[in-house]
C-alpha cells in the first residue's frame, strides 16, 4: 500500500511537472504572439523613442523609427505614430507638436513615395525632408531663428536619414518570422544603436534614487559580453555610452565606465555569470574613484548591484537564445553544425533516393526472359506459318483436303521443314522432301516461299536477342551507377570522428619539439585511409613537414605517414598548411617502349598508367584497327573513356561494357580497338586483369614467367559480350609485361614466338622497366633487320614495397 502511494505521488509530482511546463510553453508563445506579431513590442520601443532627445533639443529617433516601421511593416505604422505621439506627449507639449509635423510631412511624401519602385534607397530623402519640414516653417513664419538653429535643424535632419538606414536593419529582427540563423556584425551594432536609443527615452525616470537608464544599460553590456565576449561588450559599451551621453552630457563618463566594464566582462566570461559581474563592479570602481570621485561612487555601485542582480535572475535559457544569432558563440557554432548536419543528411537521403531509383531502373530491365517459353515459340512459329501458307495455300484447291481433313500431318511437315531450313539441314533431309511432294502439289513454291520468309523471321529473331541483351546492359549500367551513389551517400554520412587522446598525443609531441602548432584537425584514423590537417608556424621553412612531422605521426599511429600536400607561407614567421595521409604499401614504376609503323610520328597504339580512387593503380593498353591519325584517335578514345569511368568509381567490368557499347552504337564504320587492362591494388598487391581482344601478358619472379591471357573480341564488334576476369596475386619485385599485338606478333622466322618472348624475356639480367621495355622492343626490330611493320608499344610496370624516406621518429614518454 505504501508503495502504491508513493508511485502515486511520483506520477502526481511528474504530471505537475509536465503541466507547469506546458504552461511556461503556453505562455511563452502567447507572450511572442503579444509582444511581436501584435506589434505591442514596437508600441513600447516608438513610446520610449518619442521622448527621446540628444543635444538637448534635437529628436531624431521617433521619425526614423516610425519610417523604417512603415517600410517594413505597415500594417504596425498607425500604432507606432500613436506611440511615438503619446512619448512625446511626457516630455513637453511643444516637442510633441514638432514631432507630429514631421510625422504628418512623412505620410504626405509617403503618399508619392509608395508608388515608386526603389522605395528603401529614397526613404532617407524623404525622411530629411520631412524631419527639416517642420523647422523651417516654424523658423520662417512663427519664430526668426539663430544661424546655431539651423545648424541644429540640419543636424537633426542628418542624423533622421542616417538611423533610418541602421533601423531598416534593426527593424527585421524584431519580425514575428527570422529566416536567417545568423546576425551580420552590422547588424548587432545596428540593433545596439536601437537598443541604445531606446534608453534615452528612460533618461530622468529613477527608483528610490535609482537611475534607470543607467542600470539597464550596464545590465545590457552585461548580457551581451556574456555572450560575444570581450569584443562585443566593449563595443556595446562605446555605443551604448557615446548615444546616453549626447542625450546627457554629464553622463559623459559613462561611456568609459560601460566600455571598460563590457571589457573585463568579456575577459572574464569563462567565470560565468559571477565573472561577468565582477568585471562590472571593477570597472565601476574604478572609473567611479578616478571618474567622478568618491561622492558619487556608492550611488554607481548601487546602480551596478542592480544591474547585476537584474542579471542574475535572467534565465540561462533566455541568454542562450539570443547566442545562437551571435557569431563566435558555442550556441551558433551548434546551430550552424545543425544546420550543416541537416543539409548533409537531406543531401544524402536525395542520393540515397537517386541510387534506390536507379537500382529499381536496373532491376525492372533486368527481369527478362533469356530464352522464350513454348506458348510464346509456338505463338511464333504459328505466326510464320500462316504467312506461307497465305501465300501459297490459300489459292490451292487441295487447301481444304490439307488443312481441314489432314491438318495434323501438314502442321507436322511445315513445322518439321521450317526446324531444318533455319538449321540449314534441309538439304540433307531427302525424306522428309520426298514425303512433302507426295503431300503436296505445290511443294517447291511452299519450300521457296518458306525460304523467303525465313530470313524475315530470322531478321526479326536477331533483333529481339539484340533488344534483351541491351536490356541486361543498361541494368548492369544502371546498378553501377547506383552502387556509386549508394557509396557516395554513406560517405557523405560519415560523421567526423572524435579523436581527443590521438589529437593530445600529437600536440604534446609536436610542441616538445618546439613546434607552435596553431590548427590540427584530425578527420580519419581508419587504417590505410588516415586524413589528418594541420597548420604550423614557421620562421624559415626546410622540409620539417615530410623530414620531422610526417615520421613523428608515423611513430604515434603506427602507420607510416605521408605529406599529400602543403601551403607554404613566403614570408618569415608565416604559417605552413599541410594535409597527411596514409601512404600505400606498394609503389609501382613503369616503363614504356613504342614505336609506330613504318617510323612514322603517329601510332594507332595508346597506353596509360593511372591512379584510381581506393587505393588503386592502372595499367592500359589500347590498339586501334589499322595504323596512323584514325587508329590512333580511336585508341586514345578507348582509354579516355576508360579512366573518366573508373575513376567514377564504377566497377571494371561496366565500365569495359559501357566503353564497348559507345564504340559499337556511335559511328557506323568498322572501327574496332582492343583493349588490354591490368588494375593493382596497392595495399595487397592483388591484380586483375581485363582483356578485351588484346594480346597475353607476363608477369616475371626471378627466374620464373607466367602467362596471362585471355580470350574476348575486340571492342566495338558486337554489342554484347561477356568480359573474362583474370585474377593473380603479385610480390615485391615482380615485373608485369604487357605489350600490343605489334611486340606479340611481330617477331619474324619465329616458329614459337610464346617461347621466343619467354626466353628473351627471362634471360634479361636487368630488372629496371624501362630497361625492360626497350629491350624487348629493340630484341623484336632486329628480328625483322630493323623494320617496323606495325605498331609496337609494350609497357612494363615493377611493383616494390613503399619504403619511406625518413624513419620514424620517437616520441620521448610515450608508452611502447
Amino acid at each position: 500500500m505504501e508503495i502504491l502511494t508513493k508511485r502515486a505521488v511520483k506520477e502526481m509530482s511528474g504530471m505537475g511537472l509536465a503541466t507547469l511546463e506546458n504552461w511556461k510553453r503556453r505562455m511563452g508563445e502567447q507572450a511572442k504572439i503579444f509582444m511581436i506579431e501584435r506589434g505591442w513590442l514596437l508600441w513600447i520601443v516608438g513610446f520610449l523613442l518619442g521622448r527621446a532627445i540628444v543635444l538637448s533639443s534635437v529628436s531624431p529617433f521617433a521619425l526614423s523609427f516610425l519610417a523604417s516601421v512603415w517600410l517594413m511593416r505597415k500594417d504596425k505604422s498607425l500604432k507606432v505614430m500613436t506611440a511615438v505621439l503619446c512619448g512625446s506627449l511626457t516630455y513637453h507639449w511643444q516637442h510633441s507638436l514638432y514631432v507630429f509635423a514631421a510625422m504628418l510631412s512623412f505620410f504626405l511624401l509617403a503618399f508619392v513615395l509608395q508608388r515608386m519602385k526603389k522605395q528603401q534607397e529614397v526613404l532617407p530623402f524623404v525622411v530629411f525632408m520631412a524631419s527639416l519640414a517642420p523647422r523651417v516653417v516654424a523658423y520662417t513664419l512663427i519664430q526668426p531663428a539663430e544661424p546655431y538653429d539651423w545648424m541644429l535643424a540640419i543636424v537633426e535632419a542628418s542624423l533622421s536619414a542616417i538611423l533610418v538606414l541602421i533601423f531598416m536593419q534593426s527593424i527585421p529582427l524584431l519580425s514575428p518570422k527570422r529566416y536567417k540563423q545568423s546576425l551580420k556584425n552590422e547588424e548587432i551594432v545596428c540593433m545596439i544603436i536601437l537598443l541604445a536609443s531606446v534608453l534615452t527615452g528612460t533618461i530622468g525616470w529613477q527608483i528610490y534614487n535609482i537611475s534607470l537608464e543607467q542600470t539597464l544599460s550596464r545590465y545590457l553590456v552585461l548580457w551581451l559580453a556574456y555572450i560575444g565576449g570581450a569584443a562585443i561588450g566593449s563595443t556595446v559599451g562605446v555605443v551604448t555610452g557615446l548615444i546616453l551621453s549626447l542625450a546627457n552630457v554629464a553622463s559623459l563618463y559613462q561611456m568609459s565606465l560601460l566600455a571598460f566594464s563590457g571589457l573585463l566582462g568579456g575577459l572574464l566570461k569563462d567565470g560565468k555569470k559571477i565573472g561577468v559581474g565582477v568585471g562590472l563592479f571593477v570597472g565601476t570602481m574604478l572609473i567611479g574613484i578616478y571618474g567622478e570621485g568618491l561622492g558619487s561612487l556608492a550611488p554607481s555601485m548601487l546602480e551596478s548591484s542592480v544591474a547585476v542582480l537584474l542579471f542574475f535572475v535572467t534565465p540561462e535559457k533566455w541568454i542562450r537564445s539570443l547566442a545562437r544569432y551571435i557569431p563566435g558563440t558555442n550556441e551558433h557554432s551548434q546551430e550552424q553544425e545543425q544546420y550543416l548536419q541537416k543539409i548533409r543528411n537531406v543531401t544524402a537521403n536525395r542520393v540515397e533516393q537517386f541510387s534506390s531509383v536507379f537500382q529499381a531502373l536496373s532491376k525492372s530491365f533486368a527481369q527478362v526472359q533469356h530464352h522464350m517459353d513454348e506458348e510464346q515459340e509456338s505463338k511464333e512459329t504459328d505466326y510464320f506459318l500462316s504467312n506461307v501458307t497465305e501465300k501459297t495455300c490459300q489459292s490451292c484447291f487441295k487447301k481444304d483436303k490439307c488443312w481441314a481433313q489432314q491438318f495434323d500431318q501438314t502442321y507436322g511437315y511445315m513445322k518439321e521443314m521450317m526446324t531444318e531450313l533455319d538449321a540449314g539441314t534441309f538439304h540433307h533431309k531427302r525424306k522428309l522432301q520426298a514425303d512433302f511432294e507426295k503431300h503436296c502439289v505445290k511443294s517447291k513454291k511452299v519450300i521457296e516461299t518458306m525460304n523467303h520468309e525465313l530470313s524475315f523471321f530470322q531478321a526479326n529473331q536477331r533483333l529481339k536477342k539484340q533488344v534483351l541483351e541491351s536490356r541486361r546492359f543498361v541494368a548492369d549500367q544502371l546498378n553501377g551507377v547506383s552502387e556509386v551513389m549508394g557509396d557516395f551517400a554513406k560517405e557523405i554520412l560519415k560523421e567526423r570522428e572524435n579523436h581527443e587522446l590521438q589529437e593530445e598525443e600529437i600536440v604534446q609531441a609536436l610542441k616538445g619539439m618546439g613546434f607552435e602548432i596553431e590548427q590540427l584537425e584530425v578527420y580519419s584514423l581508419e587504417a590505410g585511409n588516415i586524413d589528418i590537417d594541420m597548420t604550423l608556424s614557421f620562421y624559415d621553412y626546410k622540409g620539417e613537414g615530410a623530414k620531422i612531422i610526417a615520421p613523428v605521426l608515423s611513430e604515434i599511429l603506427n602507420e607510416t605517414i605521408m605529406v599529400k600536400h602543403e601551403e607554404i607561407s613566403p614570408f618569415p614567421n608565416g604559417y605552413g598548411s599541410f594535409s597527411f595521409g596514409s601512404t600505400k604499401k606498394f609503389v609501382i614504376d613503369t616503363g614504356v617502349a613504342h614505336a609506330a609503323k613504318d617510323g612514322g610520328l603517329v601510332s594507332g597504339d595508346s597506353y596509360s598508367t593511372m591512379e584510381l580512387g581506393a587505393g588503386k593503380y592502372a595499367v592500359a593498353i589500347s590498339d586501334g584497327m589499322g595504323n596512323g591519325e584514325r587508329a590512333h584517335v580511336e585508341s586514345m578514345e578507348t582509354l579516355r573513356l576508360l579512366q573518366q569511368i573508373l575513376q567514377s568509381g564504377i566497377e571494371e567490368k561496366v565500365a569495359i561494357k559501357s566503353i564497348n557499347s559507345i564504340l559499337s552504337l556511335r559511328t557506323t564504320d568498322e572501327i574496332f580497338s582492343t583493349l588490354d587492362l591490368a588494375v593493382i591494388d596497392l595495399q595487397d598487391a592483388a591484380v586483375k586483369f581485363l582483356k578485351i581482344g588484346s594480346t597475353p601478358s607476363f608477369i616475371k619472379r626471378g627466374d620464373q614467367l607466367s602467362k596471362i591471357e585471355a580470350s574476348n573480341l575486340p571492342m566495338g564488334i558486337i554489342q554484347e559480350f561477356d568480359v573474362e576476369v583474370v585474377s593473380d596475386q603479385l610480390k615485391p619485385g615482380d615485373l608485369l609485361i604487357m605489350m600490343s599485338d605489334g611486340i606479340f606478333e611481330g617477331p619474324k622466322h619465329v616458329e614459337n614466338i610464346d617461347m621466343w618472348l619467354k626466353r628473351k624475356i627471362r634471360d634479361m639480367e636487368t630488372e629496371d622497366p624501362q630497361d625492360v621495355a626497350d629491350l624487348l622492343l629493340e630484341e623484336v626490330v632486329r628480328t625483322r633487320s630493323g623494320a617496323i611493320e606495325d605498331d609496337m608499344t609494350v609497357v612494363v610496370a615493377k611493383i616494390n614495397h613503399n619504403v619511406p624516406q625518413w624513419a620514424n621518429i620517437p616520441v620521448m614518454g610515450r608508452a611502447q
